[in-house]
């Protein structure tokens, strides 16, 4: 497995005032997978995407990446192989940086050498030419400042990428050019990509297994192919299909019709 969560504790505060954010996950995700973490703001889904970056260090329980357990704080090394992308790519990039310096820090963090090739071939590889190198955030438009976050995670090359509602801050059409772009290249890189969302219908998408959570515990486990086959039990989830874009509330069948 590349991703093995077991048992994952999560809670803020303490005494009486303490919250059980995530409460007994456990989950796996397969190398090459593109696996769906699915709830609505509050569920913990992106609580457990920022344990498993690396991000929140506040947890019990373990979690391994490519067979290795990981502790609370990470080696530099794990970012090689993990990376993650957030929601907001006016917010994760630096406004003060160029495209250009935004791609070559992670690069000078880890003393890898090619900044320059390494780069140009990872902007090519998201859609963007050389001319964008220079160009500043606030000179992009949402879907090519959210181009360049998935840039800068590709930079090191990793194996998996962490995708925190990673098109929700975008147009439709753009969050279609997004996802295809996702499509294309998990099947270059050999990409294991975890994607968190409250959108059942970008999961039918993109992903191939899924995971529903609700009030921090997960409900329901299944492959899209199952879901768009009417396959959800759980009430939590049939309110999420609902709720998500292309579907007809008469039946769970028309679900395949979006994905």
């Amino acid at each position: 497995m590349m991703i093995d969560i077991q048992d994952l504790q999560i809670r803020f505060g303490q005494g009486a005032d303490a919250v059980t954010a995530v409460d007994g996950v456990t989950l796996s995700v397969r190398e090459g997978e593109s696996f769906g973490l699915v709830g609505e703001s509050g569920s913990g889904k992106s609580t457990v995407l920022r344990a498993v970056s690396g991000l929140n260090d506040e947890w019990t329980g373990r979690i391994a990446v490519a067979g290795t357990e990981q502790g609370a704080k990470r080696p530099r090394g794990f970012y090689k192989l993990c990376q993650m992308v957030f929601q907001d790519p006016y917010g994760s990039l630096h406004p003060r940086h160029t495209v250009d310096r935004i791609l070559a820090e992670p690069i000078a963090i880890h003393g890898l050498g090619d900044a320059d090739a390494r780069i140009v071939r990872v902007l090519r590889d998201v859609g963007l030419g050389p001319a964008f190198r220079f160009r500043y955030p606030h000179q992009l438009s949402g879907g090519q400042r959210q181009r360049v976050a998935i840039a800068r995670a590709l930079v090191l090359e990793p194996r998996v990428l962490l995708l925190d509602e990673p098109t929700s801050a975008l147009d439709v059409s753009v969050q279609a050019e997004i996802l295809n772009l996702l499509r294309r290249l998990r099947a270059e890189h050999g990409l294991t990509l975890v994607l968190v969302t409250h959108n059942l219908a970008v999961v039918a998408n993109l992903c191939d297994r899924l995971a529903v959570m609700n009030r921090g515990r997960l409900v329901e486990e299944m492959t899209v192919e199952e879901l768009r086959r009417g396959a959800a039990r759980e009430p939590y989830t049939l309110q999420l299909l609902r709720a998500s874009q292309g579907y007809d509330r008469a039946t769970a069948e028309s679900f395949r019709d979006y994905a």
